[in-house]
């Protein structure tokens, strides 16, 4: 047969004229959530147009199914790149609380990781994870394309492997709202 029906967990019967695979949904959607991640990118400083070349025609991260999306009631993955000033926190804080369960986080470069060359300063954020909950930082900067595919790449395996027939299996993070101070 052929490698994806190997993978496919269920019942595969001969019948005249072909076969005829039995399966359940649970598999498929479990498939749908770790193929199609939907960002909402947020842009802040020069990491964003790396991400940008990222969409672009030569890396066209768009072949590992990850279609921005222009809301956040629409997407599962938020891709923070750049520096996050304190001004700008409650806004990343409410795009978060926005998106749908389950949701997830990219952290690209330096100073979204925690805060880069501008760690000493009053008004930037000391890494966005002191924000929201992070599931892949990505170092540099700013970080290549080739970076955030590999992050995308790492992020499905990820969901690939917390859920299970549409049921989480693994906490892989805690709440929000214990996060925050």
């Amino acid at each position: 047969m052929g490698v994806v029906l190997e993978k496919l967990p269920g019942i595969c019967q001969k019948w005249p004229g072909g076969e005829l695979v039995l399966t359940g949904v649970d598999f498929f959607v479990d498939w749908a959530r770790k193929s199609s991640v939907w960002p909402l990118t947020f842009g802040l400083a020069c990491c964003a147009i790396e991400m940008m070349a990222a969409y672009a025609s030569r890396y066209d991260i768009n072949r590992f199914g990850v279609i921005p999306r222009p809301s956040p009631r629409q997407s599962d993955l938020l891709i923070i790149s750049g520096t996050v000033s304190k001004k700008m926190a409650p806004a990343i804080v409410r795009l978060y609380q926005q998106m749908p369960e389950p949701r997830f986080v990219i952290s690209m470069g330096a100073c979204a990781n925690c805060g880069g060359p501008y760690y000493d300063s009053y008004a930037v954020v000391k890494g966005v994870d002191k924000l929201i909950p992070v599931d892949v930082y990505i170092p540099g900067c700013p970080p290549r394309p080739e970076a955030l595919i590999n992050a995308v790449l790492d992020l499905q395996k990820k969901i690939e492997q917390s859920y299970v027939a549409g049921n989480k299996i693994s906490d892989r993070r805690p709440k929000t709202e214990d996060r925050r101070s």
